[in-house]
């Protein structure tokens, strides 16, 4: 067992995983200080930012592919490449949170999870601009750089705190997602929406949040930070209660205690 960035044992496996999102996050904030200059240039900020976050795939897939090179991946820019090891491959996101990196604002992330055998195993959520590694392995526990994560004990929905994702343009589900928040603003203590699926879950699995809800997500939106909750000891299924989540998009992550009122207003909305 070697040591993790931040000290905690971690396996060989974990070792790779925060070495590959190191060196991704690193090259996102060197051009997440860019930005503010982008805002007005010719080459235009959308284009820049879908440079930087093709960049960090490349990265990823590079130091990965070197430590493992015969794992598969599924990756958001480069999509499905195929490897021969056909019981692991790597789910990746480069850059989640594109929207909020565009406008400047310092909560992003890099994700990278390990499928195996068709079952979530390994995962890590990286917040470069604030050195923040989440990372779990099935069985062994989720932790945030040296420190070991649980998710929170509140059982009354008053006192809870949750995380959700707002449809934007182009999206469906508006008027659903209006009857959803609707339930939910009005027995919890709050409603937040930062902007980024694999923070929001990382943030369930370190307690900062009680739960979590979103539609129309993508693999790699939700595959590190599935193993971060669950490793936390929280809670994850679709809306009707299944594991289909990454097949459906939707996904309702929580410290378990609250899962099945969170899951009820859902319904209800």
């Amino acid at each position: 067992m070697r040591q993790t960035r931040a000290g905690a044992s971690g396996s060989a496996l974990i070792n790779v995983m925060t070495d590959a999102a190191a060196k991704a996050g690193r090259n996102l904030v060197r051009n997440f200080g860019d930005i503010e200059n982008l805002q007005v240039s010719k080459k235009g900020p959308a284009d820049f930012v879908s440079e930087a976050d093709r960049r960090a795939e490349k990265i990823i897939f590079e130091t990965l592919s070197k430590a493992r090179p015969k794992y598969g991946f599924v990756m958001e820019e480069q999509g499905v490449v195929k490897g021969e090891d056909v019981s692991n491959r790597w789910i990746i996101d480069p850059l989640d949170g594109t929207l909020n990196f565009l406008h400047g604002l310092p909560h992003f992330a890099v994700s990278i999870a390990l499928e195996r055998d068709g079952e979530l195993f390994a995962g890590v959520v990286y917040e470069p601009v604030s050195d923040q590694m989440f990372w779990a392995e099935k069985g062994q526990g989720a932790y945030l750089n040296s420190r070991r994560l649980r998710v929170t004990g509140r059982r009354d929905l008053s006192e809870s705190v949750f995380a959700t994702g707002i449809p934007f343009q182009g999206r469906d589900g508006h008027k659903p997602f209006l009857a959803q928040l609707e339930q939910v603003m009005a027995v919890s203590a709050g409603v937040r929406r930062f902007g980024a699926a694999a923070l929001d879950l990382a943030y369930v699995a370190a307690g900062r949040y009680e739960g979590f809800w979103e539609q129309g997500l993508n693999s790699w939106d939700m595959a590190a930070g599935v193993v971060l909750v669950r490793e936390a000891g929280g809670m994850v299924s679709d809306f009707a209660g299944r594991r289909r989540f990454m097949e459906s998009g939707e996904i309702v992550a929580t410290n378990g205690a609250l899962h099945d009122d969170l899951r009820k207003l859902l319904r209800q909305g």
